[in-house]
């Protein structure tokens, strides 16, 4: 990004965001109320009316369910994030809800068609309310699932939430289709046999990719930037002059001020394979700032068969990564998943068992004992218990334990997936957060929170809201193994923006991890940034565009004051003072922390 001098706004980042805006027909000021978004579940001139089918307003029985219109004198307010969703005026709930009874199945619930069938790789927004009746309260409530079928009965997304009874709670999910559907329909289900399901104001919406970028886009100056006052002094003890001869000598020069490091890092998985290839390596060193092993350090992999433990590969990486001077995250000690337990583990005995786990502790931490900034020390715990199923409940606070009393310096993370997506009961935010306090309850020193980020059709105030409800913990948030899956080259790029965009602009995430970047050497198909020849998708040069985008750099000339002043990013800074100032070439560095205030930086010279 390039700046100018007092506050110029000729950037790369306005210019494109002015493109889009103008093939819109948008403006980036604008200030009238947009208009609201057009609900796909609305009836649009169709024959089909409340009236006609008993005020259900096209609703349906799905299974034994029966269905009635009531209405709720005290709806639900407005979400927290509903600021957060730009580009439509914000409804208030309505109070006018259906009814689904007399269920006797999980599946039983409502339909309804969607009136206007959604467009091929659109993105569309899910949004509503929900509320279960008939059932006693229970710890953690029940899921309630709202789906997107096409008229194969092929799911395309949806949304789900853990509802608790007698509670309003607001529903987001999102879907896409790649063909154009006969027919689609929602379908709302979940809760056990018995309990009833309220379903008011119910909307499908294609998302506001523009609206969403010039929020985002604000969002992030506020977070990640920051007003920078350079101010030039000649030192008194050196030659006497006073403030006003330091300035006089300056002013008007020539000033270049470049960012060579942003402080929020950006790595990417690697892996004994993809380092030997070397348009990879390539690509790596030049556009990622940190590392994490793919697998290579995970117990199955050192330690397949029992007794037999090398971190032969694992230490290959790792002095690559010395190489190229980037650092290396610790993924992981355990992971609580059965299927990815190795097998001469889960043949074990629980005493056996709970010395395989010490074993593990000791050799693994103490090998690498100050060489990782972060360790993931039992993965996916919200989608699995091996080893507290065996060892009890606070096994997994005792790894956080000792893994602490062996190595204090690393942060340790929490590490799982799902959780940004509104699609798995297992994963929703609020879980995540209840596991951390758990642990913290018994001692663990939980240090920061992993959002694994495999992601399809991405929304952007979904993410939001999963992440506002993770910066509740006060701990930083990183996305830990970021990717996207689509064929089409066009939106997998969007898909990828998205969530990097989210991701930046908000102020718990410190930073992002990659799984995986090329065509080859990636856990999932069609999610590539660099193709298998070296050249880069859509998606790549999405991406390196955004790490420019990111970057300030300003040039302009020293004002008469002996000032220079730009707003950039938070980061490490090189400032070169061209000859004839003073009569000499200066050339400083300067760091630009988070702050509120603006930073003034005194360039003695």
């Amino acid at each position: 990004m390039k700046f100018m001098a007092d506050g110029g706004n000729n950037t790369e980042e306005e210019a494109a965001i002015a493109m889009k805006l103008t093939e819109t027909g948008g403006s980036e000021d604008e200030e009238e109320e947009p208009a609201l978004p057009v609900n796909l579940l609305e009836h649009h001139g169709g024959s089909c009316s409340e009236e006609a089918d008993g005020g259900l307003g096209g609703w349906a029985a799905a299974g034994a369910s029966t269905l009635s219109v009531h209405h709720d004198h005290a709806p639900p307010p407005l979400s927290a994030t509903a600021e957060d969703v730009p580009g439509a005026r914000m409804r208030k709930p309505s109070g006018r809800y259906i009814l689904a009874a007399h269920r006797a199945d999980e599946k039983d619930g409502l339909c309804r068609e969607i009136s206007h069938a959604p467009k091929p790789k659109v993105t569309y927004r899910v949004a509503g309310w929900v509320c279960l009746e008939g059932c006693p309260s229970v710890d953690g409530g029940h899921p309630v699932h709202v789906e997107v079928l096409t008229h194969d009965g092929a799911r395309v997304g949806g949304g789900v939430l853990v509802a608790e009874p007698g509670k309003w709670a607001e529903i987001k999910g999102a879907f896409r289709v790649d063909e154009h559907p006969r027919r689609a329909e929602v379908y709302v289900h979940g809760p056990p046999a018995g309990v009833d399901i309220k379903v008011m104001d119910l909307r499908v919406c294609a998302v506001d990719k523009i609206a969403r970028l010039r929020h985002l886009r604000k969002k992030t100056d506020k977070v990640r930037k920051r007003d920078v006052v350079l101010k030039f002094n000649r030192r008194s003890e050196e030659d006497g002059a006073d403030a006003e001869a330091a300035a006089a000598a300056v002013n008007g020069a020539s000033i270049r001020v470049l960012q060579v490091e942003n402080s929020f890092p950006i790595g990417a998985c690697i892996s004994k394979s993809s380092i030997q290839n070397p348009a990879f390596v390539d690509f790596f060193t030049k556009h990622f700032d940190l590392a994490v092993l793919e697998n290579e350090l995970k117990w199955y992999y050192t330690e397949a068969v029992q007794g037999q433990v090398s971190y032969a590969d694992a230490d290959e990486l790792i002095a690559f990564c010395d190489r190229h001077k980037k650092p290396v995250r610790g993924h992981c000690i355990f992971w609580a998943v059965e299927n990815s337990v190795q097998p001469w583990v889960r043949a074990l005995n629980a005493d056996q068992l709970r010395a395989a786990v010490e074993s593990r502790l000791r050799g693994l931490v103490s090998r690498y004992v100050g060489r990782f900034p972060h360790y993931e020390v039992n993965n996916e715990m919200l989608h699995g218990a091996f080893f507290r199923q065996r060892l009890g409940d606070d096994i997994d606070a005792h790894m956080f334990r000792e893994t602490a009393a062996i190595d204090p310096a690393p942060a340790l993370f929490v590490n799982d997936y799902n959780v940004e997506s509104a699609n798995d009961p297992n994963a929703t935010p609020d879980k995540y957060v209840a596991l951390v306090t758990d642990l913290q309850r018994r001692g663990a020193a939980v240090g920061g929170i992993g959002v694994q980020g495999h992601v399809t059709h991405p929304v952007g105030d979904v993410i939001c809201d999963a992440l506002d409800k993770l910066a509740a913990t006060e701990l930083p948030v990183w996305i830990t193994e970021l990717d996207v899956s689509a064929a089409d080259e066009a939106v997998r790029a969007d898909d990828l923006e998205v969530m990097l965009r989210e991701a930046f602009a908000h102020p718990a995430v410190e930073g992002i991890m990659l799984w995986g970047f090329m065509q080859g050497h990636m856990w999932r198909s069609h999610g590539q940034l660099v193709n298998a020849d070296g050249t880069l998708s859509q998606a790549g040069n999405r991406f390196v565009g955004l790490r420019q985008e990111w970057t300030s750099h300003a040039r302009g000339t020293v004002d008469a004051n002996g000032h220079f002043k730009f707003r950039g990013f938070h980061g490490k800074y090189v400032v070169e003072l061209a000859a004839g100032a003073g009569g000499k070439q200066v050339r400083r560095a300067f760091d630009v922390h988070k702050g509120d205030e603006p930073l003034v930086v005194d360039m003695n010279l």
